[in-house]
């Protein structure tokens, strides 16, 4: 199965508290967005399961990718690994299955499945981590087929 976790493009900052979810795409987060959907789409094949954070951010860096796409409450800010995990049906899903999310949790996510860590590391604005879980002479192994930015698509 593969795994592909994008982390939303560059937002605005700055609304009220308890508004964190309304905040758009900068025009550079609008551009980040354009540039990894173009490579995104020469990379994914048409079965692909997309799977959206109802946040504002998240919507306008999947919508660039011009395909459906599902919104996942599961994946809002501050949600857990393990609600990405069940959500993206790891480790069963018969199809790569992208998900456009947030930090921490992506972050988390990414540790977690390539080294068992629990505390996560760094996925950029707009970035792309690809995991694929694969077997190997009868083990399973995860691993990291892809990372690229913004700027490398």
């Amino acid at each position: 199965m593969d795994l592909i976790l994008w982390r939303h493009a560059e937002a605005r900052e700055g609304l009220a508290e308890g508004e964190d979810v309304a905040r758009p795409l900068t025009p550079k987060g609008e551009r980040q967005a354009q540039r990894m959907a173009h490579w995104l789409n020469h990379q994914l094949p048409e079965t692909a399961r997309i799977l959206v954070s109802p946040a504002v951010r998240t919507e306008q860096t999947a919508a660039a990718l011009k395909r459906k796409y599902k919104l996942m409450p599961e994946l809002l800010p501050e949600r857990s690994v393990t609600e990405l995990l069940d959500i993206a049906r790891w480790p069963d899903a018969k199809q790569p299955v992208l998900v456009v999310g947030h930090q921490p949790t992506l972050g988390l996510t990414a540790g977690y499945l390539l080294a068992g860590l629990t505390a996560g590391w760094t996925v950029r604005k707009g970035s792309v981590w690809w995991l694929r879980r694969r077997e190997r002479q009868g083990r399973v192994e995860v691993v990291l087929h892809a990372v690229i930015s913004p700027e490398q698509a």
